[in-house]
This record gives C-alpha cells, structure tokens and sequence, in this order.
C-alpha cells in the first residue's frame, strides 16, 4: 500500500504536483470559521496566504472553491448553530456570502491580487447554455489575472444545499476549468486506515487505485460541526477527480504550502482515469433526475452497448413531471437505471410518443417530433 513505503519516495512520487500550472483549492468550512459561526480572519489570511504566494511570478492559476457562506452568516443572524430547515440555512447563506467575499476580497488585495466570485449550482453545469456559460467566465478571470472564487448558490439552491459541503462541486470545477491538480483542505490531515483517534493507525499517503481503501472504513463526519462533509464526501471527490485525469491531494488547511508544494502530507490520489466531456461528469455526478424513462430490451441494449440517442419507439412508460432540459433516468424494464441524459420534450408530451417512429411523429405533429427523446451528446451511462 502507499502508506508503507518511504516519505522520500511518497515525496519523489508527486511529480504531478510539481508539474501542476491550473490548480483548484477547496477549502471546508471548519477551515475559515469558528464553531460558533463567524469567519476567522486569521484563518482566512493564513490560507490567502499561502495561496497569494502559489501565484507569484505567474507559475500557477488558482481557482478557489471555499465553503464558508452559510457558517458565516450564523453568528451575524444569531444562530447559534447550523440550521436544518431549508429557509434558515439560505438566509444564513445569503448574510454570509457577501461577508465571505468581502473577507477574501480584503485579504487578497494585500498582494494586489483580484477576486471574482462565481456562484454555481448543478443545474448550472448539466444544461447546455449555462455550463458554457460558467466555463467562458471561469476562463476569462484567469485570462485577466483575477483569481475565481466559487461557491454554490446556496441562497436559491434546493437539493444542492446538501451537495457535500463543496467537496464534489470542487471535483467538477477542477474538471470544468481543466486543472492539473485538486488540493482538498479541511480539518482532517488525510486518510488513515482506521480511527485517527485511536493508537497504531497510519496516514495513507498513496492512492494509485480505488481498491487501496476497499479495506478502509472511511469516517462520515468532521470535527468542527458547521459544516456537512465528512471523509466520505472528500473521498468520493477525490475519486471523481482521479477518474478524470486530475491527481488530488487531500490534507488539513494548516499543511496547504506544504500540499502545494509537492511535500509528503495528506493523501496523494493518483490520476486513474481520462478527461471526459465536462457536462457529462456533471450529468452524472451533480444532477437531480426529474422523472424517468422506463425502456424496452432492445432500447437498453441500443443506449448501453451501441451508444446510440433514444428515439420514443424505445420507450415503454415515463414517470414523473419534468420539462425539456431536465435530467431523467433511463431505466430498465426490472427498474435498474442504466443511464441519465437531458431529455427534449416535456413529460406530458411523451405518452403520445412511446412506442412509434419519429417519421410517423413528424408526419402527424410536425417536424419538431422527429427528433431523439434523450440525445446520445447529453447522456451518460451508469456504471458502464
């Protein structure tokens, strides 16, 4: 396992933090605030810090993704803990975002280093328009030399506001953004192979495949309380990011230079995969399907082996109340989803489509039916 061989050669095997020029930094909430709610300026100054001196000379672009909106707005609305009902949590997000930024603004200037924030949600990402919409803007701030600040929208988000405290959204923005390298930071200092707490256990340094932690028990929460991941999310990130090309290492805040500079600290996730179409990771990763779309035998063997769009004479039912550009499920007639995609047409209109041809639809309603339901561009297979 990584975890047993030297820290020279744990160090010597991170070249991929060396060669990084694109990085994304994701910083938990435990991170910048106090248990109490509120941003420490300490803090949050220690990790401008560090990362105002990563971009020195010109030798990295930084793209920020940093929980910390609705932790900050707890203790200026006087909560005194993190809210569970929907209406408190935006609220406390919408106080807190703004003193956030202003926060990350003030201290980035210290270096004369511009701040842009950028505000996402999943929906965002998975429609057409919108993602390449946030990739322009993403891409034109470190054009300009200014350094993204991105968090979830959690002001107006529903399903999103328990996304796993930034840590997949920062996976997909390193993958949207095209980075070298994710560097996860938070209160924890990496994976260990049991209990922290507990004597005898070990900090993996290494992972070069998912099957390096199938005998890890990986911890669900963190210590701090105000924010919502834990290891798990942080580990799943991980792998998200390592499917996709992109090395990761995850480590606490207080060893961010360290984690940067290609030093043994944290966990080091080896790439395992290749990049994919940015709207399709978020497709499969970020998306809340709307309905679904049961199909026949010879559909599912179509979109699964041949890979091909499905046409309505696949469908066999729909569930749900969806509108065209929604995600949906493509299930199976034993109910398991094979895939999810962006579908064209509202769930009322599909009835009259299941079953027949788009030469016949077009016939008898016009040429806007002959087209596919689910298009094979805005779709992806589950577990393929």
């Amino acid at each position: 396992m990584g975890y047993s061989v030297s820290a020279a050669r744990r160090a010597a095997s991170r070249q991929g933090v060396l060669d990084a020029h694109r990085i994304v930094v994701k910083v938990g909430s435990s991170s910048l605030t106090t248990a109490a709610g509120g941003l420490d300026a300490d803090r949050v100054d220690a990790l401008v810090d560090v990362l105002a001196k990563s971009r020195g000379g010109g030798e990295h672009e930084v793209v920020l993704v940093s929980s910390g909106a609705i932790a900050a707005g707890l203790a200026p609305l006087g909560l005194r803990r993190r809210p569970k009902d929907l209406a408190r949590q935006q609220a406390a997000a919408s106080v807190g975002q703004g003193l956030l930024v202003a926060r990350y603004t003030a201290s980035f200037a210290r270096y004369g280093v511009r701040v842009g924030q950028v505000l996402l949600t999943s929906d965002d990402m998975s429609r057409r328009a919108h993602h390449r919409n946030a990739s322009r803007t993403l891409d034109k701030l470190l054009a300009m030399g200014a350094l993204p600040v991105v968090n979830e929208n959690d002001t107006v988000a529903t399903d999103e506001i328990r996304f796993g405290d930034n840590d997949r959204l920062a996976a997909l923005v390193a993958h949207l953004v095209r980075a070298d390298l994710l560097v996860l930071l938070s209160d924890v200092d990496g994976v260990y192979d049991g209990d922290p707490s507990r004597p005898g256990t070990s900090r993996i340094a290494e992972v070069r495949t998912p099957a390096d932690l199938d005998h890890v028990e990986i911890g669900s929460t963190g210590k701090a309380g105000v924010g919502t991941g834990g290891m798990v999310t942080k580990v799943e990130a991980a792998r998200i990011a390592a499917a996709a090309g992109i090395p990761v290492v995850l480590t606490s805040a207080v060893h961010a230079a360290d984690a940067l500079a290609g030093r043994d600290t944290g966990t080091y996730f080896h790439a395992t995969g290749r990049r994919s179409a940015d709207r399709l990771l978020w497709l499969q990763h970020a998306s809340t399907p709307q309905g679904a779309l049961v199909l026949d035998d010879g559909a599912v063997r179509a979109v699964v082996e041949r890979r091909t769009s499905l046409l309505p004479a696949g469908i066999a039912a729909v569930e749900g109340d969806f509108t065209a550009g929604d995600p949906v499920e493509l299930r199976d007639s034993a109910g398991r989803a094979v895939a999810r995609g962006l579908v064209n047409f509202d769930a009322k209109e599909i009835p009259q489509l299941i079953g027949r041809s788009t030469h016949d639809l077009a016939r008898e309603l016009g040429p806007a039916y002959e087209r596919e339901v689910v298009h094979r561009d805005d779709l992806v297979l589950l577990n393929p």
